[in-house]
């Protein structure tokens, strides 16, 4: 896709306009059925199978609300410091959608369960070091999900230009939460770092909860990136975009910078900002016009009749206030203090998406800075190849443990152990099963390995002569022979061992 956008250099839209940020999060829950139906949640069933009267807004069918969505409500609020609501009640949000079978969806209006929260998150300042940030949460209100459609044809996989439409309601009434933040002022230039490290500790808030499995490649964590920017601190708001459905943190942020770059070459050419709903494209790194954004009076909101009025006693918000794991600037100094990581290292461990990551694999059995080792090396290296986050490359933290335990067993080494990625990455299967469908267990037999340092000696009698006159650094070049033989197989410590014995 092209564009003839006007961008303005962003270091000098920064010095004409003060950016304010609004961030929108949806978060579908891990419950096993949906907000008002008993219909399955799993990802990835065939289309239109995980579907009933009720969630297809057939008529006469009647909502049930799911329990288990409102205590993850109430403890996603506590966990973001909100009051609970001690009465609130759902209402209808009225738009046609294709793929919102009943025409309207229903959601929480002026009565949320959580409102009035804050967390605080942590950006680099320019000691390298991390510095707070507080981010106010304006509230977390439940709703349901919308189905989804699939326009085929086409070169954009958007409605225009699609020679027709599939839809698929198998998401339609997946419960959801949505968390709005209050404007986020005062970020300055690091605008695009505040937006990202908000997702990214919200995302590790919601795992830590249990509330949802937070993979934004699967679109359980989605965010919408409202944007608007005024000549300076003092001024009134400006006229906001709202780019939907950012689905990697990555991308939060670089929505943020373009966002920032265009209305700046707006609104410095004399143009107004058209307050829409923007398309974020990861492919090329822009926003493309949506549609004209709605103000709350145009969805007619009214009160569900067909759902009674929710009222959580206070008793059972305090018995859920005592399920809540740490807060997340508590839970990164705990763990930077047992893993004995510097703060530049705990930086790029959550700099990176990886903390969660890194967690669980130093709880499945690796060491802190093997598990670092492979994540912020490895793994980064082959999300930035692939444009995904971290944490959807088809690998799981156990695995990445596993690799490790066999190159503490003496199974692979380093070398080998990156063939063994690309085996599980491949989905071949676990890493032993990996490591025996490809042969790639290091060769530590005495016979075959002393056949090959003889050849290596033969081969290479300057080297030889070198180390006989006591000159053992010489050996590297012998056992990098051998190894290249043995195709990197070769327990190089052994190697060595031999060459030495062999010359001494």
């Amino acid at each position: 896709m092209t564009t003839t956008t006007e961008l303005m250099p962003y270091d000098e839209a920064l010095a004409r306009f003060d950016p304010v940020l609004g961030l929108e999060v949806h978060v579908e829950l891990n419950t096993v059925s949906k907000m008002f139906c008993g219909c399955p949640t799993e990802f990835g069933a065939e289309p239109n199978t995980q579907v009933c009267p009720t969630c297809l807004g057939l008529p006469g069918a009647l909502p049930v609300l799911n329990g288990k969505a409102v205590e993850a409500a109430i403890r996603i609020g506590l966990a973001l410091n909100c009051s609970i609501a001690e009465w609130c009640r759902f209402a209808r949000k009225n738009y046609f959608y294709p793929d919102m079978p009943k025409n309207f969806q229903t959601s929480q209006y002026d009565e949320p369960i959580a409102f009035d929260g804050w967390t605080e998150v942590t950006v680099p300042n320019e000691d390298g070091d991390g510095e707070p940030f507080r981010v106010e949460i304006e509230r977390a209100h439940m709703e349901e999900d919308t189905g989804k459609s699939l326009h085929v044809g086409g070169s954009t996989g958007r409605i225009h230009g699609a020679d027709y439409s599939l839809l698929d309601y198998n998401r339609a009434g997946v419960p959801l939460i949505e968390i709005v933040t209050k404007p986020v002022e005062g970020a300055g230039e690091k605008a695009p770092e505040v937006a990202r490290a908000y997702v990214a500790q919200l995302r590790d808030l919601l795992l830590a909860l249990g509330v949802s499995d937070v993979r934004m490649e699967q679109g359980s964590l989605r965010c919408d990136v409202n944007l608007s920017l005024r000549p300076d601190p003092s001024a009134e708001l400006g006229t906001r975009s709202e780019t939907k459905n950012v689905n990697s943190l990555r991308s939060v942020e670089r929505a943020v910078r373009y966002e920032v770059t265009r209305q700046a070459a707006r609104l410095s050419a004399g143009d107004k900002v058209v307050q829409e709903t923007r398309h974020w494209h990861e492919d090329t790194g822009v926003t493309t016009s949506g549609r004209s954004k709605e103000q709350a009076e145009d969805y007619r909101y009214f009160p569900e009749p067909d759902l009674v009025p929710i009222a959580p006693s206070r008793e059972w918000v305090e018995e859920l206030r005592g399920t809540l794991p740490e807060p997340p600037r508590e839970h990164r100094a705990r763990l930077q203090a047992e893993w004995e990581f510097s703060e530049l290292e705990m930086r790029d461990v959550v700099g990176a998406g990886a903390l969660s990551s890194v967690e669980q694999t130093v709880a499945a059995g690796a060491s802190p800075q093997l598990a670092k080792k492979w994540w912020l090396s490895e793994l980064a290296r082959r999300a930035n190849e692939t444009g995904v986050e971290i944490t959807a490359l088809p690998i799981t933290p156990e695995q990445v443990a596993g690799v490790q335990a066999l190159v503490d067993a003496g199974r692979v080494n380093d070398k080998l152990a990156r063939q063994v990625f690309d085996g599980v990455l491949a989905g071949e299967g676990s890493p032993e099963e990996v490591v025996a469908a490809r042969g790639l267990e290091v060769v530590s037999d005495d016979s075959a390995l002393g056949a090959a340092v003889d050849r290596a000696i033969e081969a290479n009698p300057d080297i030889a002569a070198k180390i006989r006159d006591g000159k053992q650094a010489a050996a590297g070049a012998l056992i990098g022979a051998v190894m290249k033989e043995m195709r990197g197989q070769a327990d190089a410590a052994r190697v060595r061992e031999l060459i030495l014995e062999r010359l001494s």
